[in-house]
């Protein structure tokens, strides 16, 4: 007999895109779901839409927020509602792969693991192809290569993209809360504390989605720092990003209850990038420290982060000297 699933999809505003969702979903080869659907207070048309495909189709739940809670809540209350062994999460605004839920489904049982996730097409908001790799355009393949069932996989960013899981239904009680930190969301955190608990992570390296790119993204392919004027703004934005982290590790001690080790080393890696706000020209101080938190970057990666943190009145000349060359073409 097939295993139910639950897939969670969190709403709001999504009027224009999410009933070709909920079409790729129904449509799926694997018919034996739960689509459970949290609307957070949308004020266009949404909940009207997923009200009507709720009165079409016994497989969907509906539920609604008197408040807008942001999506982080929003997941958080999804997740609380899971009622069978498995769950997926799923965006407003994609199109799943007609057999995503049983390749991903028969990769968790062929691996015998705890958690799936999968690779995604990029396309643009009429669905044609950017680019038939998310994960490699994002440059994420050789890491996840190198720590496919490792914790360290997550430990310093997210590699995984929430929409793409499949997860086992009994970590739910040791994932919530959810932290409430931009820095670590979701789809980040839940591997992560999946991992440190005992749990096998696999990956499917195909698209099983594709994953609209548009300009109402929550979170997409665009980076950033690529908004960013000046090297000091983007050197300090990537140092905030690992402090606000490591701090969120030493806030969550569930998560790291039973690792002395690991709770040590997140205090030395936090008092490290501490450390690097205060270096302005050229700084050796903490430079093992920096090799031992990258270890598994490729060299190239290393090499270019180790300039920089630790020798940043280079890096800012060369970012002059690129913006200005940048400057003269346009």
């Amino acid at each position: 007999m097939e295993e139910k699933i639950d897939i969670l999809m969190a709403t709001y505003n999504g009027e224009k895109y999410i009933k070709e969702q909920i079409d790729s979903i129904l449509n799926q080869t694997y018919s034996n779901f739960r689509l459970l659907i949290c609307d957070d207070n949308s004020t266009d048309n949404t909940y009207e839409i997923i009200k009507e495909y709720e009165d079409k189709d016994d497989r969907i739940v509906v539920l609604k927020n008197e408040t807008n809670l942001g999506y982080t809540k929003n997941f958080e209350k999804l997740l609380k509602n899971v009622e069978n062994k498995f769950f997926m999460f799923s965006d407003q605004d994609d199109v799943w792969y007609k057999d995503k839920v049983e390749l991903t489904l028969k990769k968790l049982k062929d691996d015998d693991s705890d958690f799936v996730f999968t690779d995604l097409e990029i396309v643009d908001e009429n669905l044609q192809t950017k680019s038939p790799s998310f994960n490699r355009k994002m440059g994420y393949i050789n890491k996840i290569i190198k720590c496919s069932n490792s914790y360290e996989m997550l430990y310093l960013y997210n590699v995984i993209t929430g929409c793409t899981i499949l997860s086992k239904s009994k970590f739910i009680e040791k994932i919530l809360p959810l932290p409430q930190n931009k820095n670590l969301i979701h789809d980040h955190f839940i591997p992560l504390v999946i991992k440190l608990n005992g749990g096998k992570i696999s990956y499917l390296d195909v698209p099983t989605i594709k994953y609209r790119q548009h300009n109402n993204n929550q979170v997409g392919t665009s980076r950033y720092t690529a908004k960013l004027c000046s090297f000091k703004e983007v050197r300090d934005h990537l140092i905030d990003v690992k402090i606000s982290i490591f701090s969120e590790y030493i806030n969550c001690e569930r998560l790291f209850i039973n690792n002395n080790e690991l709770i040590k080393y997140n205090n030395k890696c936090l008092e490290y990038f501490k450390s690097l706000k205060k270096i302005k020209l050229i700084s050796l101080k903490g430079i093992g420290m920096y090799f031992s938190i990258y270890k598994h970057e490729k060299l190239s990666y290393k090499l270019l982060y180790m300039f920089i943190f630790h020798f940043p009145i280079i890096c800012k000349l060369g970012y002059g000297i690129s913006k200005l060359f940048i400057n003269k073409k346009r």
